[in-house]
């Protein structure tokens, strides 16, 4: 058993001394929130798909490793999971599927809910196997909802953390709970905002200012609004149909509401930042 592990181990650390430190320009992006039920994976898969309208390649990782949900809602079984990775020594090429409008997408699995469930080496071979990871404009990450250690470590690890709350009084306390806890253990000191689910473009605004200025004055955290989401019932119908609003109902609302964030970040500059490799490296000194 020990040889064994030594010979995986020794495998996985040849393979990235030999990759090189490529893809500088992607953009990886964690996309969290306080709370279950704000709407958050469904807003990554169709940002995703937004994104893609524009021309880039996207690919997202369903790192919620317990309760991974994004193949449900594009009506997809997949073969694989992020489990195949580390249990049954899967590359990421063979695990990763195709979505809508030719997104990738590398789902999550059930069983394990959190990466410190897992054991040093199985961390080291999946984590490394992400830095294998290549080619594309942006990577979304879809973390569980709350507060642990796996979702810290994404969002430590990622060029920006997005936060998706609603107007909800809930959601409102737990996105503030979530963001005294990034800046209390100094991970990150600024994050984007998304309000989901307002009933007018007023209440949405509100709510940002509400937990912007309750971050900034008791934080020290800087908050960028990047958007509204509409309360729209087309949303409900494609998820019941199981195919991403954005495809499904292209003018409504909620469609053009999501297409808006995307320009907006396809707008924003940022600087050179580390390759994925180093990104995914990062993690392995948070979890040694």
């Amino acid at each position: 058993m020990l040889d064994q592990a030594s010979r995986l181990r020794q495998m996985v650390f040849e393979k990235q001394e030999t990759m090189e430190e490529s893809n500088n320009n992607t953009k990886i992006f964690t996309i969290t929130s306080g709370k279950g039920g704000v709407g958050k994976s469904n807003m990554v898969i169709n940002l995703a798909i937004s994104l893609k309208k524009l021309g880039k390649k996207v690919l997202v990782l369903d790192a919620d490793l317990g309760m991974g949900n994004v193949d449900v809602l594009i009506g997809t079984i997949p073969r694989y999971t992020i489990f195949d990775i580390i249990l049954n020594n899967k590359s990421v090429n063979e695990v990763v599927i195709n979505g809508p409008l030719g997104i990738k997408i590398l789902c999550g699995g059930t069983g394990l809910s959190r990466l410190d469930d897992l054991n040093r080496l199985q961390r080291e071979v999946l984590i490394n196997k992400l830095g294998e990871i290549k080619d594309f404009d942006y990577i979304l990450i879809d973390t569980g909802a709350g507060i642990n250690r796996t979702v810290m470590a994404f969002i430590e690890c990622s060029h920006e953390v997005f936060i998706v709350t609603t107007p909800e009084p809930t959601a409102l306390t737990d996105a503030y709970s979530l963001l005294k806890t990034i800046c209390n253990h100094n991970v990150k000191n600024k994050a984007k905002v998304i309000v989901n689910k307002v009933l007018t473009k007023e209440e949405g605004n509100n709510t940002f200012n509400r937990l912007s200025s309750s971050a900034n004055r008791f934080l020290g955290a800087n908050l960028v609004h990047l958007g509204n989401i509409a309360e729209d019932k087309k949303l409900v119908q494609a998820v019941r149909m199981q195919r991403p609003v954005v495809l499904s109902f292209p003018k409504s609302e909620v469609s053009e509401n999501i297409e808006a964030i995307a320009k907006e970040l396809e707008g924003i500059s940022y600087s050179k930042g580390n390759s994925i490799q180093g990104i995914f490296k990062k993690m392995l000194n948070i979890f040694s």
